[in-house]
């Protein structure tokens, strides 16, 4: 009798139920909005650079910012959301 009843107190602890319907827990969702919010930076990043006159050639399209820094950044958005993605709950 004693340890039927042992058994019901020391049954194991449920998930929180917010989690429980959730493929990706909560936490994972903000590193994913981060993620996105970096690759939109990477976009912006890589906006203007173009010539209103096509016979003027704009060489500011070849800055380190455009070639360089965005894609960096892009890259590292999609990796984040990966991560994210993949990262057990703790």
């Amino acid at each position: 009798m004693k340890n039927k009843e042992k058994e019901k107190q020391q049954a194991p602890q449920q998930p929180q139920q917010d989690d429980a319907k959730l493929a990706i827990p909560r936490k994972n969702y903000r590193f994913i909005i981060i993620g996105m919010m970096v690759m939109a930076a990477g976009y912006i990043l890589m906006l203007g650079g173009g010539s209103k006159d096509p016979n003027v050639f704009n060489y500011s399209m070849f800055s380190f910012t455009r070639t360089v820094l965005s894609p960096c950044l892009f890259v590292l958005g999609v990796a984040i959301i990966i991560i994210a993605i993949m990262r057990k709950p703790e």
